[in-house]
């Protein structure tokens, strides 16, 4: 069905000629029943070319779209856009926002749980009639006024404290509210988990074969497929599921002693220089029976407590089953903070294919301000490259608000490192720090890297330094960004790790004014890697591309995209090591990097400023 320009539902009053051009594009790609995947930066404005081209099209077909991304922060811009074109065209169609369920419960301290346990604890609850938010969801009145609250487009924060207010269950609530929208915002989980993606389109009357999918921060896709096909259970999680045992006389300690002492055989084959090694899938098998006896007396402490260490051991050896075909089995030793050494064992997806295959929607767009080479999304995912168009659209801010620069002065190569390494690396962040006038971020490899060289760093920086630290809460997160922006007239510089909390989803507009990223983020070669590596080189030819080098590159790029976050940022991207200057490294950045290679850095970066 043909759609005419006037016809397209966009949000705002004006559309930029980069927004007309990806919306067109969006708009053929859907209406062929087409796969997209489109690299474009920050300020190409993707959510709402996405949201307009799909929604015009669900409209006018009777499809549905599912808008789903990996942050939280994003579910608001999605719904906010929704909002102005409702507003703006006077179109009554309802759209539906989730997160994780456990997020959205009322119970208390549910947002504690993994993501497994939760489940098994509100399955628990609802079985035995214990929970009043789902019970009172049951009075078609109550959940009727609740509804009606909820008549226009909501963020799901409103959702939760408008079902609080009736005291009913948020998520039920919106799946009900669900089966009337044509539009869905949600996680990756919900649509990728096979089981959580077919109960939930159960529940919503929606069939994903009629949706039109859009993957937003696709970049992130590899990654999520391969983790939700993973599991791992370890030493300390058996003693706790023996504890329960005891707890809860469930009589199990001799069955779960039998799972712990053949994780301690498996342990006592590792060498003493070894911290790893691959193992079989005969390995570790138990009996049906056991399984299903932990899954049954699980229930018990389910029914008194919100988490179950026993389901955990009855999850994993369930999973452990499974193929061998695109997956890793690994035992490995591991310390605590202590230096104490534990012992885990690992079924590790290395195939996201595995996963992404199963999905059969209408159409698929993929988009990301850091989706190169596009080639390796096609393959690693499996997409009909026949039915898949690849896009890629330039940085739509001014050329001259963006100094790119390549030190080929250090490196954090491995057989490189040394306290004088250290050294030079810190002398080299101080001087440009210095020398910025305003804030700096600068990420490096990992935590530990990061820490030796502020040792150096610390004493040579004239400015106010944050750091990062992993596992940051929310709010710990947000207090230390609100302290790095209020320093940003006099400059201040905040010390991350490339995969941390800041290396994206953060939008300083105007607080950032340099980006140093220190080495390359390559993963730890260990055996999962090297697991990885070999796979895809006998898949696509490709294995060190797309298993290590490509990866690394996506998480620089990302880490530099957190300075010029707007058309009136002005900042400075500095790529600190050696094998930046590499060709099999710069030819996975985007053409329109421009880079400068150079050593004469503090006069390049005096002359942007001035």
């Amino acid at each position: 069905m043909q759609i005419n320009q006037q016809e397209i539902l966009f949000p705002h009053e004006n559309i930029r000629d980069i927004q007309k051009t990806l919306v067109l594009q969006m708009l053929s790609v859907i209406s062929n029943k087409e796969n997209l995947i489109v690299h474009a930066p920050t300020g190409c404005g993707k959510t709402a070319a996405a949201l307009s081209a799909s929604l015009t099209f669900a409209l006018k077909n009777n499809k549905t779209v599912i808008f789903v991304t990996p942050m939280h922060s994003q579910h608001k811009i999605a719904i906010d856009t929704l909002k102005l074109i409702r507003k703006k065209y006077s179109t009554d169609f309802k759209a539906t926002d989730f997160i994780g369920k456990k997020w959205m419960c009322l119970q208390k301290n549910a947002n504690e749980l993994s993501s497994t346990e939760f489940s098994d604890f509100c399955t628990s609850l609802v079985k035995n009639d214990a929970c009043n938010y789902y019970l009172n969801f049951k009075d078609p009145v109550k959940k009727e006024l609740c509804l009606n609250d909820l008549n226009e487009v909501k963020h799901v924060e409103e959702i939760i404290k408008t079902s609080e207010h009736h005291i009913l269950c948020p998520f039920e609530i919106a799946c009900e509210n669900a089966k009337q929208s044509k539009v869905i915002i949600a996680d990756y989980f919900h649509v990728l988990s096979p089981s959580i993606r077919e109960t939930l389109f159960k529940r919503i009357n929606k069939s994903i074969d009629n949706c039109i999918i859009i993957f937003d921060e696709a970049h992130n896709l590899i990654g999520k497929c391969r983790d939700l096909l993973s599991s791992s259970l370890s030493k300390t999680t058996i003693d706790k599921a023996t504890k329960e045992s005891q707890e809860f006389n469930l009589n199990l300690e001799d069955e779960l002693n039998k799972v712990k002492n053949k994780l301690n055989l498996l342990s006592y084959s590792l060498n003493i220089n070894e911290n790893e090694k691959l193992i079989n899938k005969n390995d570790f098998l138990f009996e049906e029976n056991l399984i299903l006896r932990f899954e049954a007396e699980s229930e018990i402490v389910l029914e008194k407590k919100q988490r179950s260490a026993l389901r955990s051991v009855a999850n994993f050896l369930d999973s452990w089953k499974g193929p061998d075909y695109g997956f890793v089995r690994i035992l490995a030793r591991n310390f605590f903070r202590s230096g104490k050494p534990y012992y885990s064992i690992v079924y590790k997806c290395l195939d996201p294919s595995l996963i992404f295959s199963t999905l059969n929607p209408y159409s698929t767009i993929l988009m990301s301000g850091t989706l190169n080479p596009q080639n390796m999304y096609i393959d690693l995912l499996n997409l009909n490259k026949i039915k898949t168009v690849s896009a890629e659209y330039k940085n739509p801010f001014p050329k001259e608000n963006r100094l790119c620069l390549i030190v080929p002065k250090t490196t954090t190569k491995f057989t490189k490192r040394s306290d004088d390494m250290y050294n030079n690396i810190a002398e080299t962040c101080s001087q440009i720090t210095n020398s910025i006038p305003g804030n700096s971020l600068i990420f490096f490899p990992s935590y530990d890297l990061r820490d030796k060289i502020n040792e150096f760093f610390s004493r040579k920086c004239e400015k106010t330094t944050f750091l990062e630290y992993p596992s940051l809460t929310k709010q710990e997160k947000q207090e230390i960004l609100e302290k790095f922006k209020a320093n940003k007239e006099q400059g201040s510089v905040l010390l991350a790790a490339s995969s941390g909390s800041y290396s994206e989803g953060i939008d300083l507009i105007g607080a950032i004014k340099c980006v140093i990223v220190v080495g390359l983020p390559l993963a730890k070669p260990d055996l999962e890697t090297k697991e990885l590596i070999n796979y895809y080189d006998k898949r696509f030819s490709k294995g060190w591309d797309y298993g290590y080098i490509y990866p690394a590159i996506i998480k620089a790029i990302q880490n530099s995209g957190r300075c010029i976050r707007s058309e009136n940022d002005k900042g400075v991207i500095v790529f600190l090591d050696e094998r930046y200057n590499l060709q099999s490294y710069k030819k996975c950045f985007p053409a329109d990097y421009n880079f400068e290679i150079t050593l004469d850095y503090l006069n390049k970066i005096k002359d942007f400023f001035s």
